[in-house]
Parts: structure tokens; sequence; C-alpha cells
């Protein structure tokens, strides 16, 4: 089933404005990771606007805060990366989003670190947590926000380059883009994906 606004699932409370998903792999083992930064996106997003992420039945930590006077639902898979879809498949009936009201925030190896990107739809790229989305959803037009960690050194496996803990400069950088990325995700819900897509995607 496509999962847009004319067959959208049926949701169990009240619907939200959009519904905002960062990925990344649960444990302390993976936080500070590359591909947690995801994660860390939405847990600033909730530090910023008084949310508290709480574990739930759609496995996932979530809550809903306002943000420009709409409601957003924040959220963080506690499934691993490659399960991703199913905690999303629960968290838009439980909000009542469509893919179209769907934000996904995750690392991105094909854009430089510190690089960001906003963007609706698209491939893949490898990411096994987008690849658990969209056989999820059947649908891969979602929103996302891409944030670059690089490509690995050539010897080293892309799993374990973003797996592994950063350092300090680069972390330096990681954290700036994580701020940004916040920013992006509070453009889309004030202005809309355009406004966020050309503010962010022409920087050099």
């Amino acid at each position: 089933m496509v999962l847009r606004r004319r067959g959208q699932v049926p949701r169990t409370g009240r619907p939200a404005d959009l519904l905002v998903v960062g990925l990344g792999n649960p444990g302390e083992e993976y936080a500070g990771s590359r591909h947690n930064v995801g994660v860390t996106v939405v847990e600033r997003l909730a530090d910023r606007h008084g949310g508290r992420l709480r574990p739930g039945r759609e496995r996932a930590r979530a809550d809903e805060v306002t943000i420009a006077g709409r409601r957003i639902a924040l959220a963080v898979p506690l499934t691993f990366m490659n399960e991703s879809g199913t905690a999303l498949r629960l968290l838009m009936r439980r909000y009542g989003v469509a893919v179209d009201a769907l934000v996904v925030v995750h690392d991105e190896l094909d854009l430089p670190v510190g690089r960001l990107q906003v963007k609706a739809g698209g491939g893949l790229a490898g990411h096994n947590g987008l690849r658990s989305i969209v056989a999820h959803l059947h649908d891969d037009e979602f929103l996302r926000v891409r944030i670059g960690v690089g490509k690995p050194p050539s010897k080293e496996r892309g799993a374990d380059h973003v797996l592994r803990r950063v350092g300090k400069q680069e972390r330096t950088e990681l954290d700036i883009v994580i701020e940004e990325a916040a920013d992006a995700v509070e453009l889309i819900a004030s202005d809309g994906l355009a406004a966020a897509m050309t503010h962010y995607n022409q920087r050099g």
C-alpha cells in the first residue's frame, strides 16, 4: 500500500503535522558514532522545545512538541538501524501521518563531513535504515535531512566507518552540522520543504 495523503494509515491518536525520526542504533556503544547523528538531531530538537523522548509500544522513544505553532512528533527507533522500518510504520499509525509528512534524519556517506542536504525522495545509497523504511512503507517519497559523514578511507569498510566514534576535529564539524540539521527541521516545520531546500542545499 502506498502511504500518501490519499492512502493514510489508520491512526490511533490525534494527527501530527510532521513526524521527525532520527535514525541510529540503540545502546551506549553506538552513542557518538557517525551512524547515530540522526538520533542526536532529534534529541537536540526535544531539548530545544521541552520534549522528553520516552519508550512506547511503537519500539521507539517519542514525544510531541510544538514548533512554529505546529504539532511535531519526534521519535528515535529502539530497533537497530536495519530494522528501522518496523518502528516507522507503527509511529506513522500512532501519529496519523502519511509519507509526505514524514521527515527522516540520517547519516550520509555520499556527502562530505559537515555538509547538509534536504530533499524529498531519492535512492538508498546503501543505507540499511532507509532500505528498511522503504521495504515497510513501499514508498520512498518521505522527506530527508541528510547529514554528511564522508566516505571511509579506501581500506576501511563503510560499516566500520559509520559505527566508529569520531576524532576531536571531526566531532566539532559534526556538532555544528547537527545543530544546523535541527535548524533545518524547524524551517521545514515553519516554512516548508522548499524553503529548507533553498536555504541549505545551495551552500558550498
